[in-house]
């Protein structure tokens, strides 16, 4: 098989589509387009859309960067077709991607491996919202967050502390989907770990910390507009505890069975104790996001970042 220069090489992106994170997953693939852009010639961006099976057979790309947050694009469905399509892709597989998607899912895992987490129950909207408020009180109290368990952005997402907050939490919650992760609420800083991984190199980008104006944090209003959280690289933290983190996010990536990319996100309490929350497989490529942050205070510029990754995939063709 002739191999083809990088340069020559054809990138299909794709984005947008009717998740609750369309418009974040524009705003990315603006980003991305602009970085490829100058270091290839042939690069379209595709919408997800009912049409995109044709334009991909037609296009006949190379490489395809599913630049999508939240399902379809994130929890293995596009993945699945991408590997139907014999195209090679950018980020996780099938698995790797639904399971990352699925907090309960991924919370069974992190649990066998060992990995730090808050205390939590599970919800089935089939009990009600009443029997849930009451088995969430019995277990955990009412000072909680409450999450859907396949929505990514922190969409759905709720920080009680009484009763009534947390019905109305449950209930807005099964609106977004049909299970739920309850979590015991902890009053700590936010942290996230990006991990970049090329072959069997994998490495943890500095930790960041997430800080967000005083009774505020960090939901879908202040992770997208400019000017209303800071990312503080590299957080100010002991040596050993910024070193545990990247360690967690590392072996949170294998255990799920990541690939290319992921992003992990923790909270620290007073006493320094952190705690996985969740990774996400295709993290945000937008001017506010911190994956390309984290890239940065690792040492690579978006571009460059960006061109790893297509290369990566290309391997893989």
């Amino acid at each position: 098989m002739n191999q083809r220069s990088t340069t020559d090489l054809r990138i299909a992106l794709i984005s947008g589509g009717d998740s609750n994170e369309a418009s974040v997953s524009r705003t990315s693939a603006a980003a991305v387009f602009a970085a490829l852009a100058g270091h290839y010639s042939q690069v379209q961006n595709f919408e997800l859309d009912g049409s995109l099976i044709n334009q991909l057979s037609e296009f006949q790309p190379d490489v395809v960067f599913p630049v999508l947050h939240g399902p379809p694009g994130e929890d293995g469905t596009i993945q699945g077709l991408l590997e139907i399509m014999q195209l090679a892709y950018i980020g996780s597989g099938v698995q790797a991607s639904a399971l990352a998607m699925d907090k309960i899912a991924a919370k069974g895992l992190f649990r066998e491996a060992n990995l730090p987490l808050v205390d939590h129950v599970t919800a089935n909207s089939s009990n009600g919202i009443n029997r849930t408020v009451d088995e969430v009180i019995a277990s955990l109290g009412h000072n909680v967050v409450v999450k859907p368990a396949r929505q990514g952005s922190a969409l759905g997402i709720t920080r009680v502390n009484d009763a009534n907050g947390l019905r109305s939490a449950v209930s807005m919650a099964f609106e977004y989907d049909d299970q739920l992760l309850i979590e015991k609420r902890i009053n700590g800083r936010e942290m996230t770990v990006g991990i970049l991984q090329y072959g069997q190199q994998i490495d943890a980008f500095p930790v960041i910390e997430i800080t967000t104006p005083e009774n505020s944090w960090y939901d879908f209003e202040h992770r997208y507009t400019a000017g209303l959280s800071e990312h503080l690289m590299p957080a100010e933290l002991p040596t050993d505890v910024a070193k545990a983190l990247q360690d967690i996010a590392i072996n949170a990536h294998l255990c799920l069975g990541c690939r290319d990319l992921s992003r992990a996100d923790f909270l620290l309490d007073e006493d320094n104790s952190c705690f996985l929350l969740e990774v996400n497989t295709l993290p945000g490529m937008t001017p506010t996001s911190l994956y390309p942050d984290g890239a940065r205070g690792f040492g690579l510029d978006f571009d460059e970042l960006i061109k790893s990754l297509v290369e990566q995939a290309a391997s893989r063709r």
